[in-house]
């Protein structure tokens, strides 16, 4: 099999990910790295691999079958439109758009050149996921009636000054969202959406931050899928103990939870979650998709879900910063004291932060976290 010539937009920050991925296909002779771009000096570029700060130069020169774009994701929606009707296929980082008409002027891009875009949740990739929808599917859940999120990390300050665009809700103009939700957790969010893959009727949001960024970096979001059905993720990045990111699926026969990366599952009558083998890159996954037709695991249709929810995040009003006394700061880490029992909560009874007794107090207008 000829290697597919890959190029990559955004080579620097998570953009060092991507290329050793892509070392690692490129030794396995799946693709030729055959450019790369930057708005900044590219750290430690391949030998003889042309460096560019100009993607339309390097769309016209190198002419790559694939493009990876790893950028801000204001940025995202011109770079893979130019990458599409350059003529090749986009692996585009997550979140795709902030908005519902970029995403589906970007669908229509798709369809006017032919091409596709393979979007970045490496979530959807699981085949734990699928095992569980298969699962639901079949009735071993019974009627679904919650599906919750628990996740608990820790970022130091300096996490939010990793790049001009961290902890921003707006660059240049442009929505930017760089919080929990749209960011870290966006896996999170994208495959509890994914198991039902229903249409989102109602978006609520109840959320925080305990540092003076733009967005949050703790939250509690409930969104409500066509039938009923509620999807309630509970976030932080300034958690005690570590919990990397627990979905729990309830039904009326019984509950499935799937551990988050780990491609773990346990479904109803199982007494320990076992390990679901399979998984593959979303780019193995594209690079199938082109020479044989694959489905797609994270195809852009398939993530309008996600893109409706952060764009109803966009007009919610902005997080609120929460009481200096409720934080315990160490070594440039801040820890919201009691945050990991009331996530956990919220995460079992299907609530939002305000809706239940937090032991912390949030300079709010008019009032307190808990108001």
């Amino acid at each position: 099999m000829t290697a597919t010539s890959v190029a990559l937009i955004g080579a620097n920050g998570h953009g060092l990910h991507h290329r050793e991925q892509l070392a690692e296909h490129e030794r396995r002779g799946l693709v030729r790295l055959v450019a790369l771009a930057d708005t900044q000096p590219v750290v430690d570029p391949p030998d003889g691999v042309p460096v560019y700060t100009d993607h339309v130069a390097l769309l016209a020169e190198a002419k790559p079958e694939v493009v990876i774009v790893c950028t801000p994701p204001h940025t995202h929606l011109a770079l893979t439109r130019d990458a599409l009707r350059a003529g090749a296929d986009v692996l585009l980082e997550k979140p795709p758009v902030l908005d519902r008409a970029e995403h589906d002027a970007l669908l229509a891009e798709q369809d006017a050149t032919g091409r596709v875009v393979q979007v970045g949740f490496q979530s959807l990739a699981s085949p734990a996921l699928v095992r569980l929808r298969e699962a639901v599917a079949a009735g071993e859940l019974g009627t679904v009636r919650q599906i919750s999120v628990l996740g608990c990390w820790r970022r130091a300050d300096a996490y939010w000054t990793r790049s001009p665009w961290s902890g921003r809700r707006t660059v240049n103009g442009r929505p930017s969202l760089d919080g929990a939700l749209a960011n870290p957790f966006a896996h999170a969010v994208m495959q509890a959406l994914a198991v039902l893959d229903l249409p989102v009727i109602r978006v609520e949001v109840d959320w925080l931050r305990v540092r003076p960024i733009e967005v949050e970096d703790t939250a509690t979001l409930r969104v409500t899928l066509a039938g009923g059905v509620r999807v309630l993720v509970a976030v932080t990045l300034a958690g005690e103990d570590f919990v990397d990111g627990a979905l729990t699926v309830y039904g009326d026969r019984g509950t499935a939870e799937l551990t988050f990366r780990e491609d773990r599952l346990r479904l109803p009558g199982e007494s320990v979650a076992e390990l679901v083998e399979g998984r593959s890159t979303l780019l193995e996954n594209l690079l199938a998709f082109r020479a044989s037709g694959t489905p797609l695991l994270s195809g852009l249709a398939r993530t309008a879900s996600f893109t409706t929810v952060i764009e109803q995040l966009r007009a919610a009003e902005p997080p609120y910063q929460v009481a200096p006394e409720a934080l315990a700061v160490e070594d440039g880490h801040r820890t919201l004291v009691g945050v990991n029992d009331v996530l956990r909560r919220c995460a079992a009874e299907g609530a939002l932060m305000n809706e239940l007794s937090a032991p912390w107090h949030a300079t709010v207008p008019g009032g307190t976290a808990n108001d």
